[in-house]
């Protein structure tokens, strides 16, 4: 067992993410005494493991005690570890709002996109859904219709921003469309941003789309309802 931690943990560190159906990866999420043995060995290192049971990946993050002392040793407190800009940032949000809002809602109904029109009274019984089975895409030239002017301009978006957010694993493009990446779930904490967005600064928008309203937010993201990009540090990757 010791060899196989020492494995999945050099592979998380390495890779930032692996696929939940990997052979290790089920381990860790099967095994108690394995998932102890890999939880205490990333504690000792200030880590933590990410795993999120509606990403299709797994990884690791700062232990939230080690937030502050990582990000906030500066006398600015550091947005991020990835080095992202503030329009980035902005474009990686919305990307979420559009990408994730709606897949979590077919991930709890247990619709796939296929479904989402049909009813079904066994649903519930069903597996969560994964991946494309319940993640849509969205049109690169529909985000820079609706974002363009706000995020930098056409030019920044296509040139800079998207190529970023897919390098870093946050998105996937192809074919002119944006798709879930591995890390799009999985590092943005959705208990978090869901509430601040959806009665924060994305409200208007959203307000448009087939979401349903986001779970009733905590009683600190009551007062404070604007996405902040200091909420990506508590899960990113590393």
């Amino acid at each position: 067992m010791e060899t196989d931690v020492q494995t999945l943990i050099a592979r998380l560190l390495a890779l930032r993410h692996i696929p939940r159906n990997d052979k290790l990866a089920r381990r860790a999420l099967a095994d108690e005494a394995f998932r102890l043995e890999l939880d205490l060995r990333l504690a000792a290192c200030g880590l933590r493991l990410l795993d999120n049971p509606f990403a299709g990946h797994i990884g690791v993050a700062l232990a939230q005690e080690q937030i502050e002392p990582v990000f906030g040793r500066d006398k600015t407190w550091q947005n991020n570890n990835m080095g992202l800009t503030r329009d980035c940032l902005a474009l990686l949000t919305v990307i979420w709002a559009l990408i994730i809002l709606p897949k979590r809602e077919r991930q709890i109904a247990r619709r796939t996109l296929e479904e989402q029109s049909q009813s079904d009274m066994f649903g519930a019984e069903r597996p969560l859904p994964q991946g494309s089975e319940v993640s849509s895409g969205l049109s690169e030239a529909m985000l820079i219709a609706d974002f363009g002017e706000q995020l930098g301009g056409k030019a920044r978006m296509i040139s800079f921003n998207l190529p970023i957010l897919s390098r870093l694993g946050f998105i996937e493009r192809r074919n002119k469309m944006i798709y879930e990446g591995p890390l799009l779930d999985l590092a943005l904490d959705y208990n978090v941003l869901a509430p601040r967005i959806m009665e924060g600064a994305l409200a208007e928008l959203l307000a448009n789309r087939p979401l349903s309203a986001a779970p009733s937010p905590s009683p600190d993201a009551a007062n404070d309802p604007t996405p902040d990009a200091n909420e990506f540090e508590s899960q990113e990757s590393y």
